[in-house]
């Protein structure tokens, strides 16, 4: 009887593990560094090659940090919605143009506006890699002590930003306010 069983069980419990993945967002990627200092890094500015982007410099007030490339189809896709969101002026948003060439990003800045009060170049990738990005898009809020406080994989949508972003840097203020 238990050799009849037995392989049921198997079947029926693999089953349900699977059934149970189709249910899993695969954007949904938890971060090891949600609620952890940011990667130190100090990155040329795009459009001022003598002018440095550090985390130094970006401390003391809320910022995304946006990765995103030329090359990149989904960041074509994500822009007009960023670019909206800076218009609100609500945070700073940070460009990271990684393992892009810097003419190609400006180029595709000149075509497509520029949502981003600095743009750091990562060309060779390594403060993404600090970052654990693996593709473009991905956005991260950061706080204003420096702290990873949200990452977002793919495209920001005006969801992701009313339900996720938004809440976020409304409790970032309220805690900040006398």
């Amino acid at each position: 009887m238990w050799r009849f069983l037995l392989p049921l069980a198997l079947a029926l419990g693999l089953g349900v593990l699977l059934y149970a993945g189709l249910h899993n967002d695969p954007k949904n990627i938890p971060s090891p560094l949600i609620d952890k200092p940011a990667p130190v890094f100090d990155l040329p500015e795009l459009n001022q090659p003598a002018a440095r982007v550090s985390t130094g410099a970006l401390a003391g007030e809320p910022y995304l940090l946006n990765v995103w490339a030329s090359w990149c189809v989904t960041c074509r896709q994500e822009h007009p919605v960023l670019d909206a969101f800076a218009r609100r002026g609500s945070v700073r948003i940070v460009g990271l143009n990684w393992k892009d060439s810097p003419a190609d990003a400006r180029r595709w800045l000149g075509q497509f506006g520029n949502p981003y009060t600095e743009i750091a170049v990562d060309e060779s990738g390594r403060t993404g890699v600090d970052f654990g990005v693996y593709g473009t898009p991905e956005t991260f809020l950061i706080d204003p002590s420096g702290v990873i406080r949200f990452k977002h994989v793919g495209a920001l949508t005006p969801d992701v930003i009313a339900r996720e972003i938004e809440p976020r840097l409304a409790a970032m203020r309220q805690a900040g306010a006398p």
